[in-house]
């Protein structure tokens, strides 16, 4: 990487990418994956989109307004004038919080062409999760929606560091709109070099410590010149949709880079369950939709009550996909869901298929311009039909923002996922288990750890242990383990008060749903936590059910 032909003025996230002797191997074997020296991924989605003559193309909507590329361009341009009025220069990082609308993807596509650094959060992230997240990346700007602004401001007094907060989506007037009204309306995209840092994707992790995931210019593209291309093959007509916050690079994926890498539309929906969903594509006629298995169980259930004939292809994605699904979606709608494995350090999925090459039950294969093995315990390659670690390299690849856990992620040279697959003899993936203390429930990915310390911090609760358990609906649900102090009674009054604390501590989706009082925990001689006793045991109970 020619650092040296950076366009940023602050150094911070360069100065912080690992070492190159820990990244993993980076290989670009495709044609299309062959990008210039200097790229700015927003002025490809979207400048050129505009001087190719397809201004006028419909490009976002919602239930109440409909942009055109032109328009999504100059809302942009004037926000960049904006940020670069609040002192924003290149390489600064900028956190987005807000709800899936037009208006977030204009203020994403605006710090891309500013050459700043994006950072996109969750909107149900409380103020000590924010406060990790503004901490690590020393974020000085943010634009957050008027009606998240209490948790940020909360957050903020923790975290001096950010400084400038723009108010969105109100009506004061030092606020967004009133700023971008009276900004001029150009904007030249800065002439960023293909591999500067465009965005920061923090994910929790298997400890609680949020990790940055750092992604550069060229990487926002590959991901639709692999996947999107040769796999999803969607057209410019299409209306895509879906249920994943921007957040999550699923979401930022599906619902605004491959549409507009094509000049397609996208329908954002700030309240996106299953219902609402098969709602809008019903009204709105969309054609590609992007959810969790969980969002289409739940929609099959409902296909009586709403019209969803238009919609053409269905990506799933978050967790495994069960086969029951798969059949209970083709029997109801039609179609047969493109499953997929990815992860926030490889920005979107690297396993996956579509149409005759759909092998039900498997994930997939390699996307084209991803490799993936299956490594055994001693980082040797397996050969099919035996378990073991899924790895994967392509054109991009896990780099953390200063963080140890690099040498976790990255082994010889290869993206390691912790997921236990299974490789067949025609180079079919097929997932088997989750090799860490992640749980994947109706396609969020959450920290056992991270759940532990809220519960732990209830007064009630002594010993705490947090593991995935089977569920028919959402696959795996969080269940908490819990030992009480002494004069405690765990009753289900009690599970609740635990539940509730933990809404209030972290993102409410990450609570426990199963709160099981014991009198003791599994540990080893030394008073190691085994979890993965708890996580059998779980599993044994759901096959005797």
């Amino acid at each position: 990487m020619t650092l040296s032909q950076s366009a940023f003025v602050d150094r911070f996230a360069l100065d912080r990418l690992p070492p190159r002797a820990v990244w993993p191997d980076l290989i670009f074997d495709l044609p299309e994956l062959a990008y210039p020296a200097r790229l700015n991924a927003a002025k490809v989605l979207l400048d050129d989109r505009v001087a190719a003559g397809d201004g006028a193309r419909r490009c976002l909507l919602d239930d109440r307004t409909a942009w055109s590329y032109a328009e999504l361009q100059d809302r942009t341009d004037r926000i960049a004038q904006v940020l670069r009025s609040e002192g924003v220069v290149p390489g600064n990082r900028v956190l987005l919080r807000a709800p899936n609308n037009p208006m977030l993807v204009a203020q994403w596509s605006a710090v891309l062409k500013l050459g700043a650094i994006v950072v996109t959060t969750m909107p149900l992230l409380r103020p000590r999760e924010l406060v990790q997240v503004i901490t690590k990346g020393q974020i000085s700007h943010a634009i957050c929606d008027a009606r998240l602004e209490a948790d940020l401001r909360a957050a903020q007094t923790q975290a001096p560091v950010l400084r400038h907060i723009l108010i969105a989506n109100g009506d004061a007037a030092d606020g967004l709109e009133a700023r971008m009204a009276a900004a001029p309306g150009r904007f030249e995209a800065v002439d960023t070099a293909a591999d500067d840092l465009a965005l920061i994707a923090f994910t929790s992790g298997t400890t609680g410590e949020p990790k940055g995931c750092m992604h550069f210019h060229r990487d926002i593209l590959a991901i639709t010149d692999t996947f999107s291309r040769h796999v999803l093959q969607p057209s410019p007509d299409d209306l895509f949709c879906g249920s994943p916050p921007l957040a999550f690079t699923f979401g930022l994926g599906g619902l605004v880079i491959f549409p507009l890498r094509i000049g397609a539309a996208s329908l954002l929906l700030e309240n996106a369950g299953p219902e609402a969903l098969m709602q809008a594509i019903g009204r709105h006629r969309a054609t590609v939709c992007f959810t969790a298995p969980t969002a289409y169980r739940a929609m099959a259930a409902m296909k009586d009550r709403h019209d969803i004939g238009s919609l053409k292809k269905g990506v799933s994605a978050g967790e495994a996909l069960p086969l029951a699904t798969r059949t209970l979606v083709k029997d109801c709608f039609g179609i047969d869901l493109i499953d997929g494995i990815g992860s926030t350090e490889m920005l979107h999925i690297f396993i996956s298929a579509a149409g005759d090459q759909i092998r039900p039950g498997a994930t997939g294969k390699p996307v084209p311009g991803i490799r993936a093995t299956i490594l055994g315990e001693d980082g040797a390659e397996l050969p099919p039909g035996q378990v073991g670690r899924l790895a994967v390299k392509g054109p991009i690849g896990c780099r953390y923002l200063e963080d140890p856990r690099q040498s976790l992620y990255v082994e010889g040279g290869w993206n390691v996922t912790g997921d236990s697959y299974l490789m067949d003899a025609d180079g079919y993936f097929w997932f088997q288990a989750r090799s860490d203390d992640m749980i994947i429930s109706a396609g969020y990915n959450i920290s056992g750890p991270e759940v532990e310390q809220a519960v732990l911090s209830h007064p009630a609760v002594a010993e705490c242990a947090v593991v995935a358990s089977p569920d028919q609906e959402r696959t795996f649900v969080v269940k908490a383990f819990v030992v009480l102090k002494p004069g405690q009674s765990g009753d289900e009054g009690l599970a609740k008060a635990i539940q509730n604390h933990v809404k209030a501590e972290i993102a409410p989706y990450k609570y426990p749903r199963a709160v099981e009082f014991v009198t003791s925990l599994p540990r080893t001689e030394t008073g190691k936590l085994q979890r993965f006793r708890l996580r059998q045991q779980e599993l044994e109970r759901a096959a005797k059910a």
